[in-house]
């Protein structure tokens, strides 16, 4: 018995081999080209069938063996390790557009790229650190071979994305470079994450397009879930059935799966919380689903009951029931539960005049929850700007010292935005500037002072509104006044600007090299160093990690000037015209 097991095994891999050979051959012709997949070779044996709605006639025969698991069918076997080594460059820029080198990480020190990622990790980045980070990580580019891995290269892209969640990007990424099975939790995180908002539909497109054989077992049962949500129950019944063969065993799924197939009149009543997966199908397997979280509850189920309506509602809730309104206070910090739900439940506390009037000092003898109560309600009757700041600020410190921040955020917002900015005293400007509603000063329009230089209508350069040879006219002119004029002196800022221009080879005089010098020094030691070693990749996470969770314009003026010092040097024109524009004009 054993050897003829071990024979049809074989006579099935042979088949297998031959039936997907003869479809490449027939199929080469057609296919397109990718630049930058030149290094990918052609050896990765599909054979488990990713769930297409577009294609709904293919063949069962074809999908039996398209769609199985190659994990123990060892004459196909895909080799994990030379896959990664036939990947060489993974991203989606072209280097060209940002004026970077397709060997942008080749000469840097895995050790050091290590610890970069580690310490950018450490920060919400700023938007304009994060347009950086982006631009980094995702532009085509060859793997750094130096003390880190592909593996381990190809992570911290992973986690990156993870971290900034831009859900497009991801799926972008993801079909695109076709990484699934490096490293499955990128995928995980995209189809997890649309589950957790009950779109079905989008969770299951992405197995459509994906065109390798999906090692990873979740994302195997997620696929074969979703062939069942398109009705394709022949296709998943076989695919389930060869998994069983090779060894796979999951009674929790299956049981829920033959529900779905209507082997069973009724599943199993048992809730998994160990996945989205797991969960959802709880969910649809049991037309009287119900399921009370708590505050152990994971995130994600958080998010499934929300953008399900599966969440209790709060105005039922009595209350004297603490542990269930500190549960909704918790999921609202996360962003599980309605903010707007929570503060029309405090309104239901009631206190007398005196507390009401001696509300900054009452809510400390009061429990956590009604003392927030008390000081919300306070907040809501209140015109007076300077007291209501104050209230609000209390209010918004109470939250924070309960680790909930997070839960007086939109509704803070609303507040402060009922306020003019003339109407804040002093000693607020700091607390209304941190969580009001809008940005004060990014998106206003540049308002030109032409008797300073970096305000002038000159910085229009890098917008693209300058011919070269217009803007050496205008220059000159410019520093002819400046030199007559000896009350004027060159601010960190026209030196930025003067330098940036000298960067795209725009003429200046040598007559006026004696308006401003340059200092070495200021310039740090480790970022020339990269510069000079042309390690573009790590030179670009160091100015990230520069700016960190902060606005570039914020920066105080040394800072900026070795961060475009670093880009001129780099010759990253884009990045660091945008930066310019922002550091640079006059804003009104």
């Amino acid at each position: 018995m054993k050897i003829s097991k071990l024979l049809n095994k074989n006579y099935l891999s042979i088949f297998i081999i031959l039936f997907i050979l003869l479809n490449s051959f027939v199929a080469a012709e057609d296919e397109p080209v990718d630049i930058w997949n030149l290094e990918k070779k052609q050896t990765d044996i599909v054979i488990e069938t990713n769930i297409s709605d577009q294609n709904q006639n293919n063949s069962t025969g074809s999908s039996i063996y398209n769609m199985q698991s190659n994990k123990k069918i060892d004459p196909i076997k895909l080799d994990q390790d030379v896959a990664s080594k036939e990947i060489k460059i993974v991203g989606l820029y072209d280097p060209a557009e940002y004026g970077l080198s397709i060997d942008m990480w080749s000469n840097s020190d895995g050790s050091k790229l290590k610890s970069l990622f580690e310490n950018i990790n450490k920060y919400n980045l700023s938007q304009d650190a994060s347009e950086i980070m982006n631009i980094s990580i995702l532009t085509n580019a060859y793997y750094p071979n130096q003390n880190i891995s592909e593996q381990e290269f190809l992570k911290f892209k992973s986690d990156w994305l993870i971290k900034n969640s831009n859900l497009e990007l991801i799926e972008e990424y993801l079909i695109k470079n076709q990484t699934i099975n490096l490293h499955p939790e990128l995928t995980r995180f995209l189809v997890d994450t649309y589950l957790s908002d009950s779109n079905i539909k989008k969770s299951c497109e992405i197995f459509s397009n994906i065109t390798k054989p999906i090692e990873n077992e979740y994302l195997s049962k997620f696929n074969l879930y979703c062939l069942v949500n398109y009705g394709k129950n022949e296709e998943a019944q076989l695919i389930l059935d060869l998994k069983k063969e090779l060894g796979f065993q999951d009674d929790y799924y299956e049981n829920k799966i033959s529900y779905l197939f209507g082997y069973v009149e009724e599943a199993d009543k048992t809730i998994s919380e160990n996945s989205i997966l797991d969960f959802h199908l709880a969910h649809r397997t049991d037309p009287e689903f119900s399921f009370e979280p708590n505050v152990d509850t994971p995130k994600f189920i958080w998010q499934y009951l929300s953008a399900s309506n599966l969440l209790f509602n709060i105005q039922d809730i009595e209350i004297t029931d603490i542990d269930k309104i500190s549960t909704i206070e918790k999921a609202v910090h996360d962003k599980n539960y309605s903010e707007k739900d929570l503060f029309e439940f405090y309104k239901k506390f009631q206190f007398n005049i005196s507390q009401f009037l001696n509300a900054q000092e009452a809510y400390k003898s009061l429990p956590p929850i009604e003392g927030r109560a008390l000081l919300y309600q306070r907040t809501l009757l209140t015109e007076e700007p300077n007291l209501k700041l104050e209230l609000m600020k209390t209010l918004k410190d109470v939250f924070n010292k309960d680790e909930i921040g997070n839960a007086f955020d939109e509704e803070l917002k609303s507040f402060l935005d009922q306020i003019s900015e003339d109407d804040v005293p002093s000693n607020y400007t700091t607390f209304y500037n941190s969580y009001s509603k809008t940005e004060k000063v990014r998106d206003k329009k540049i308002k030109f002072n032409n008797k300073v230089l970096h305000q002038s209508k000159l910085v229009n350069y890098f917008n693209g509104d300058y011919a070269k040879s217009q803007i050496e006219q205008d220059l000159e002119k410019f520093l002819k006044k400046i030199k007559k004029d000896k009350k004027y002196f060159l601010s960190k800022k026209d030196i930025i600007f003067l330098e940036a221009l000298k960067s795209d080879g725009i003429q200046i005089s040598k007559k006026y090299d004696s308006l401003y010098e340059i200092k070495e020094s200021e310039m740090p030691a480790d970022i020339q160093f990269m510069i000079e070693n042309n390690e573009i990749g790590a030179a670009l996470l160091r100015v990230i990690e520069v700016i960190g969770p902060e606005k570039i314009e914020n920066l105080d003026e040394d800072t900026v000037y070795f961060i475009i010092n670093t880009l001129n040097q780099l010759n990253v024109d884009l990045i660091r015209n945008k930066l310019l524009l922002k550091v640079l004009p006059l804003k009104v």
